[in-house]
């Protein structure tokens, strides 16, 4: 590609090209090297840590040697505490949740036996015996939610709602029903704000086409209930839109129709 000079224009000599550049620099500095000064600023920094450190030695070495041993009586803790009393709990644990499961299944007069998973019965621990006994583990928590389902059952509202509420799980089933059962407990206690409340946190839990529309309808046959129809419109209509599959789907207009 061809190049022009602009009239008038001269091109400098590689003599001037290198005065500038010995200018540009002689501008630059003053006469000391500041490169010098940032490395000793350095070395007076890094010899005030180097002071500190020694002067703090003991103290230092000691903080690290209480993070270890922390770190180790953790793990043994773990190991030889928390894992063993874990198994036996479970162990314990199972002639409960037999009685429970025999509860639901029977076909009548199931009281005595969720009264026998609370208490326990053949020389076993129940639901509540978990509780005290294992405290602080997976067991316990897991008791928790069995001892508030059967106080439910037992309708004893106020003792359901005391364990539920202290079960904590992500699972995406049993964390919505034991939300939507303090609901329930709620709910016959008469406190409708509160059983309203827990319908949804129970319908939002987990987004699935089971938990999520039944608890969207209790909510809403509720709040239809006690006259507060926009809150009742408002779970019917997400029933319709987000759940149209589900079984609390199939007359979910003439729901609808009765609250608008």
């Amino acid at each position: 590609m061809a190049t022009y000079n602009k009239r008038g224009y001269k091109a400098p000599k590689p003599k001037d090209i290198a005065d500038d550049a010995t200018n540009e620099i002689d501008e630059t500095f003053d006469g000391e090297s500041t490169t010098a000064e940032v490395f000793e600023t350095l070395d007076v920094q890094a010899n005030k840590a180097e002071d500190w450190v020694v002067k703090n030695q003991k103290i230092i070495m000691g903080v690290v040697g209480a993070i270890a041993l922390l770190t180790t009586c953790y793990f043994l803790y773990m190991k030889f505490i928390v894992e063993p009393k874990e198994e036996k709990a479970v162990n314990d644990m199972f002639q409960a949740q037999k009685y429970f499961k025999e509860a639901v299944d029977a076909q009548a007069a199931p009281d005595s036996l969720f009264t026998l998973a609370l208490k326990g019965g053949e020389g076993k621990l129940g639901f509540e015996g978990i509780i005290s006994e294992y405290s602080g583990t997976k067991s316990a928590n897991l008791a928790q939610y069995y001892a508030g389902m059967s106080y439910l059952n037992l309708k004893d509202y106020k003792k359901a709602v005391e364990h539920l509420e202290k079960f904590s799980s992500d699972d995406e089933m049993l964390k919505p029903i034991a939300l939507g059962a303090i609901g329930d407990s709620f709910s016959e206690l008469k406190k409708v704000d509160d059983a309203l409340s827990y319908y949804l946190k129970a319908a939002e839990a987990s987004d699935n086409d089971f938990t999520s529309p039944r608890y969207l309808m209790k909510h809403g046959l509720l709040a239809m209930m006690n006259g507060k129809n926009d809150a009742a419109l408002k779970s019917f209509q997400t029933i319709k839109e987000k759940y149209s599959t589900s079984t609390e789907a199939a007359n979910i207009d003439g729901y609808i129709a009765r609250v608008e």
